[in-house]
């Protein structure tokens, strides 16, 4: 059927696509976790785990009903997003805590969806959402950034074969996944030198009246528990 068509697009997206073999997607994960474990390599691939930091906390604004400013991607890797609404309650808690959680939690979901070979769904997916974050950026930095990303998805999608695809989108879940723990390591060696005073953690102190390292032990939780979760799915354990 001719993918150019809508009924052809359609079904390139509910098909099902064969999953790369079992070394290959062991093999991504290596990949991932020496670019996590690698500070050279680290560095400049911390952008897209700002990405999605800095998305959950938008997504999760827009959700709770708070209005999105806009948000700014720095070249440092840090990044902030500015939200208008109740300074306090429930919305402004769960805007704090999506930043540290989203990436292990977007690397969740695209384990089932692989798990379940939907990869072109998921390609599709984070190249929408890579759009939908676009409009929000307040910065040419976080433009460039996020361009370039959601190009890189576009490109796979439809010029890469079908094993290009597979491991492009194993080796970028996979990244999610093992990428998501660190940053949460980083902020606990930050806090612990008295760095950090206005972090996530810290400004979910304020606002829950908990110590920050009690957030500190949720974000740990999540992101592990994403890890090992998420890890069993792509290796179908």
């Amino acid at each position: 059927m001719d993918s150019t068509t809508t009924a052809g697009l359609w079904d390139r997206l509910t098909g099902i696509q064969t999953a790369p073999d079992w070394w290959l997607v062991a093999a991504t994960g290596l990949a991932a976790l020496a670019v996590v474990a690698w500070r050279p390599l680290w560095l400049p691939a911390r952008n897209a785990i700002t990405i999605a930091h800095e998305g959950g906390h938008g997504l999760v604004a827009r959700l709770s009903g708070r209005r999105l400013a806009g948000i700014r991607l720095h070249s440092d890797t840090s990044g902030v997003t500015v939200s208008w609404g109740k300074p306090t309650g429930i919305g402004m808690v769960l805007t704090a805590a999506a930043g540290y959680t989203a990436p292990s939690l977007l690397g969740l979901g695209g384990a089932a969806l692989l798990s379940a070979h939907r990869i072109t769904v998921l390609l599709w997916a984070a190249t929408a959402l890579l759009v939908l974050l676009l409009v929000r950026i307040r910065n040419a930095y976080g433009l460039l950034t996020v361009i370039l990303t959601g190009t890189a998805f576009v490109l796979v999608s439809w010029l890469a074969s079908a094993q290009v695809q597979a491991v492009f989108a194993y080796a970028a879940v996979w990244f999610l996944l093992v990428g998501g723990v660190r940053p949460v390591f980083e902020l606990q060696v930050k806090r612990r030198g008295g760095g950090a005073p206005d972090s996530d953690a810290d400004q979910l102190g304020r606002l829950t009246h908990l110590h920050p390292v009690v957030w500190l032990v949720f974000f740990h939780t999540v992101t592990l528990c994403c890890l090992v979760g998420g890890g069993r799915w792509l290796l179908g354990l």
